[in-house]
């Protein structure tokens, strides 16, 4: 049987703050909704100006949902942030803001329904985050109610219990914006069924320079404290004076908004969408622009807050996976413009995979990628031209380093790469050049400290993964090469096993277009002529392991297998092709081992995969596999295990599934699927297998005694990026049926 293990996931987070939450009870920071625990109610808000209120019940190991309420906002607007709470006499109050500039206060008047009883005014732009929390731990403490808002302002308001009912007082839900409403301090009077409470503003917070997105209480060894994350690129922490009672900020993390350049105001994109505390209160975590989490911890001995290792992932569609020639990285490329290089760090006894250099940061959707050599990578873009990067000294140097992984060319290579100024390639450095002399050093310890301000912020030593700060700026490779020729946007790219050649397509209407072009990667020159097979878009090229033959798919529903010319080793003629290999378009090829003959597979939108012998001819197929939906990605294994052919198939709906096929007959003789929870949940983009050397024994013993003999990479238009362990158990009875290990 075939097995899987997810071994690591990486996605970048959803912009909206309610969607990540650190639970306090598990520790994990997940992404959630937050759910009023002790009545389990839900509140959540939509693009269609409603509130509607939920009731949770966990019944036989299933949720059930009950709709309580619908409420309509008034006046109409969109509810950007809700916050819950429970008052001491178990009334519920609902504060919710969004795209006005007003932030109302809903309480249950009678038993059955919630009711808006004031509109807080004061801020003058969009409320984007509230938060409530009892002042103190003691019974019968006042409640505290944070607003923050596009106005670049925290507002806190006090909820205190009156000691005797009063019911008197103006409408308190009027919506007539006056001007002294936004600087008084009138009391708003919240009636419920058994208590009055009043509700007054208690402090105005100032400090940052851009759009606040969210803020979160949290009570440590008795004082309670505020924390809040900007498009500033800062995240502040506020706490009370305990001699003046003055809300002042007592420590800022991240970056000042003048280093930035920008503000949200004027177009950027940047800063912190999200902060939360950990359930220690020692912790904060923050996501970024990037899709990345950064990680603070408090050191209480050296009364300062340090960086720890964050996660990060791509924030769009992650379009194209390829390995390393050796399997010791893995990279991948999408549509947030991003290349990342994805590496496994050993330490303390286990192993965690890490994102260890951004190669390449563009200004088009990046399409396609595939590594040339052993520190060398292409990528195809939204653009009409491919680039050629090279690895530069300090990521060499930091890989060996941390994932042990060597390079012998490492002293020939650049010291870093820089962006000058106004210029949109990745320049490199090299050793004794002014950039060098300027911060682009050779390792990450010599990097020069933060420009903040904000403390006393130094770069720290290169032990562990680089965090969000060094990735964005400090890991870019060298750009070699640029490729021209195509008339569209590159839509494939694959390199030669032995490095020597790169084929490119891109994107085409007309058989002009549609051509494969080629070009030697000695002096990067195109070679002549170009492969012409197919009448529309190229959407996958494939090398086989030999570099003999190159393998193309199309739009057109055919495939083609092109062959090196025994003549002239530099060119490519036409093998086979087939006009009609499927009944819609064909969106993947891979080669199977040469030990198996030359056996190949094409995936297409018509639900099948389908093997086929190039020394049987183009007419028929020797194996046709059924999928539930359009496939969208295949991939064998390049080593026979245990005898068998392994081949991974991907779908439109994100299902996997590995297909154990007996190489003389050609039969399926077992299929598996990866479940529904450890699988995508949109499109699977790519599927590559981890490379190991052709005469290494890929088997390795599992954590659970298991067999596990290689890993398997996916990438998905759900923004993920996976790396499953795969393995077998033993066969049984000589019948080819498998089980367990």
């Amino acid at each position: 049987m075939v097995r899987f293990r997810v071994d690591h996931i990486a996605a970048g987070g959803n912009r909206h703050p309610a969607a990540a939450q650190w639970d306090e009870v598990a520790g994990f920071l997940a992404f959630g909704s937050g759910v009023l625990s002790d009545r389990q109610i839900v509140a959540s808000g939509g693009a269609d100006a409603t509130i509607k209120i939920w009731q949770l019940n966990y019944a036989a190991q299933r949720l059930e949902t009950l709709l309580l309420q619908t409420i309509e906002t008034r006046p109409k607007f969109i509810p950007l942030t809700i916050a819950l709470s429970t008052l001491e006499s178990g009334t519920t109050i609902l504060t919710t803001g969004g795209t006005k500039a007003d932030v109302y206060v809903y309480a249950t008047k009678s038993e059955h329904s919630l009711e808006r009883q004031m509109t807080l005014k004061g801020h003058e732009g969009w409320v984007r985050s509230l938060a409530i929390s009892k002042e103190t731990d003691e019974s019968g403490s006042d409640l505290l109610l944070a607003s923050a808002s596009q106005d670049k302002y925290i507002r806190i308001w006090r909820i205190h219990k009156n000691p005797t009912p009063t019911t008197t007082g103006r409408d308190q839900s009027s919506d007539v914006v006056d001007f002294e409403d936004l600087l008084s301090n009138k009391t708003h009077h919240l009636v419920t069924p058994s208590d009055t409470y009043s509700m007054t503003f208690e402090a105005l917070l100032i400090g940052h320079d851009d759009w606040i997105y969210t803020v979160a209480w949290q009570r440590n060894a008795g004082t309670l404290r505020l924390l809040s994350a900007s498009a500033d690129n800062s995240l502040a922490i506020w706490a009370s004076d305990v001699a003046s009672g003055v809300w002042v900020c007592t420590t800022r993390l991240g970056e000042i908004s003048a280093q930035k350049g920008s503000t949200t105001a004027t177009g950027s994109m940047g800063g912190f969408w999200i902060g939360l505390w950990s359930p220690d209160g020692q912790s904060v975590a923050s996501l970024g622009t990037t899709g990345s989490w950064r990680l603070w911890t408090h050191d209480k001995d050296r009364k300062r807050w340090n960086y720890g290792v964050g996660i990060s992932g791509h924030t769009k569609s992650v379009m194209d996976i390829a390995w390393a020639r050796d399997g010791s990285y893995l990279l991948s490329t999408g549509s947030d413009q991003t290349t990342r290089l994805h590496a496994e760090w050993a330490k303390g006894g286990y192993s965690t995979w890490h994102e260890f250099a951004r190669p390449q940061i563009h200004g088009y959707d990046l399409n396609c990628i595939d590594v040339v050599g052993p520190s060398t990578l292409v990528s195809g873009a939204d653009e009409k031209l491919l680039r050629i990067f090279d690895e530069p000294k300090a990521t060499a140097e930091l890989l060996q380093r941390l994932c042990g992984i060597e390079n012998i060319r490492k002293q020939s290579l650049p010291v870093a790469a820089s962006i000058p100024v106004l210029g949109l390639s990745n320049k490199a450095v090299v050793e004794g050049s002014e950039d060098e002399a300027q911060g682009h050093g050779a390792s990450f310890e010599h990097l020069p400290s933060h420009p903040t301000g904000l403390g006393d912020v130094k770069r720290r030593e290169a032990d562990q993964p680089p965090i969000e700060d060094d990735l964005a700026r400090h890991t870019l490779w060298p750009e070699r090469e640029k490729l021209y020729g195509h008339g569209y946007e590159i839509s494939a790219v694959a390199a030669s096993h032995d490095g020597s050649i790169i084929a490119t397509a891109c994107r085409a209407s007309s058989l002009e277009h549609a051509v494969i072009r080629l070009f030697e990667t000695k002096e990067w020159r195109e070679l002549k002529p170009s492969l012409v097979a197919h009448t529309l878009t190229v959407t996958s090229l494939s090398f086989s392991i030999d570099s003999q033959h190159l393998l193309s798919t199309g739009r057109d529903r055919q495939w083609a297998v092109f062959e090196k010319d025994e003549t002239s080793p530099a060119r490519f003629r036409v093998k086979a092709k087939n006009s009609k290999a499927h009944t819609r378009m064909v969106l993947s090829g891979c080669w199977a081992p040469i030990v198996a003959g030359r056996l190949f597979v094409t995936g297409s939108r018509d639900k099948t995969s389908k093997v086929w012998d190039l020394a049987k001819g183009t007419s028929h197929t020797v194996l046709t596999i059924s999928a539930s939906a359009p496939v969208t990605a295949v991939d064998m294994v390049p080593n026979l295990i245990r005898g068998m052919l392994l081949l991974a198939v991907a779908t439109e709906t994100g299902n996997l599934s590995v297909h154990v096929i007996e190489p003389s007959s050609l039969n399926t003789m077992e299929a598996y699927t990866l479940e529904d929870i450890s699988s995508p949940i949109q499109s699977i983009t790519g599927l590559s297998w981890r490379p190991k050397s052709l005469d290494q024994d890929l088997w390795q013993e599992g954590e659970d005694h298991g067999e596990y003999f290689g890993q398997l990479a996916l990438s998905s238009k759900d923004c993920s990026l996976r790396i499953l362990s795969v393995g077998l158990g033993n066969r049984m009875h000589g019948n080819g049926a498998w089980n367990d290990a």
